[in-house]
């Protein structure tokens, strides 16, 4: 059996065919799948989607006309796929329940620091051999205040690096994680943590009640010389008051991995034609904002486990079994 594999990187397609070598041929495309690439899945039983996939009802009816019976996607989200439908039409659909935490944690604190201590500016000043260290000065971390917001794998992983600092721990969540708890961390309500922290970091997941998290009030509540990050999930800021907070020039430093309008723009050169999101566009021309694209995965370590679960998966479907990564059909009830 041949699978198709949508929106593969470069780098991602030796890990790809090598993974699936042994168990079944795979076509790597680079083309994400939407509207319309969806006609080229016409013929496969089997594909696997990255998280800028556009699973909606029209794709979903034209990879179900098609013959495809198995989407696996290769992301831990999966906001970007319409289940119901998916189950409707006797999908089943799979993605990867876990992956490195080590990766986004890390990337998260990449971009905390990089914002802090003004890297990217002074690395454009040397490469034009400016030496001032004018507009530079940052902030030491240690006895600061972190606030992170989802302390599940990724987020525990982001506060030992904050311990690690010797930083103050406030976390929320809808549970407390005992471990996070061991490092010090006191859990507080939400606007207690907006308003105390130094550096507040996002790893929730996109729900509907985490859509714009981090919305204007919010913004309003943290302190002008804070520092946001997110590396979660694009939807979970709300970008247009946040770019109405740094026009009033607040907040250190921000940090952003991920855009709430990212699809059709992250992973994709658009320097040529330039985009035509003018909120994104906006945004990036504050000096302390630093936008990268959706890249805190992108480790072999974590990519590795991404494809070997997708392997997995893969597997599974085709020997008839059922894991916890299954996400359609819907496991049934028992009460």
């Amino acid at each position: 059996m041949e699978i198709l594999a949508f929106g593969v990187q470069a780098d991602e397609k030796p890990l790809i065919e090598k993974a699936f070598a042994d168990h079944h041929d795979v076509r790597c495309l680079d083309v994400f799948l939407n509207e319309d690439t969806a006609p080229i899945a016409a013929g496969y039983e089997i594909i696997s989607t990255s998280v800028n996939a556009s699973l909606d009802n029209h794709v979903l009816q034209t990879l179900a006309a098609g013959g495809t019976q198995m989407i696996a996607q290769r992301s831990t989200g999966f906001n970007n796929i319409d289940l119901q439908v998916a189950e409707r039409l006797g999908f089943t659909v799979a993605r990867v329940s876990s992956y490195s935490p080590y990766s986004v944690a890390e990337f998260a604190w990449t971009l905390a620091m990089a914002v802090n201590r003004r890297v990217v500016r002074a690395s454009n000043r040397t490469r034009d051999f400016d030496f001032r260290l004018d507009g530079l000065m940052g902030r030491d971390m240690r006895g600061r205040t972190v606030g992170v917001l989802g302390t599940g794998k990724i987020g525990e992983a982001f506060t030992r690096i904050a311990h690690g600092f010797g930083m103050s721990l406030l976390g929320w969540d809808v549970a407390e994680n005992p471990a996070c708890v061991e490092l010090g961390m006191k859990y507080v309500a939400k606007d207690e943590l907006l308003a105390e922290a130094d550096l507040i970091s996002l790893h929730v997941p996109l729900f509907p009640e985490t859509r714009h998290i981090i919305d204007a009030g919010a913004l309003r509540a943290m302190k002008d010389e804070a520092i946001l990050v997110n590396s979660s999930r694009g939807a979970l800021v709300d970008t247009e008051a946040l770019v109405g907070e740094l026009r009033q020039g607040r907040f250190t430093g921000v940090g952003l991995d991920v855009y709430e309008a990212e699809a059709g723009l992250f992973f994709l050169d658009k320097s040529i034609q330039g985009v035509e999101d003018d909120t994104l566009a906006r945004l990036m021309t504050f000096p302390n904002v630093l936008v990268t694209s959706h890249q805190a995965y992108y480790t072999v370590d974590a990519v590795g486990q991404i494809i070997d679960t997708t392997v997995h998966n893969v597997l599974d479907y085709t020997a008839g079994r059922r894991s916890e990564n299954v996400l359609v059909p819907a496991e049934p009830r028992t009460d």
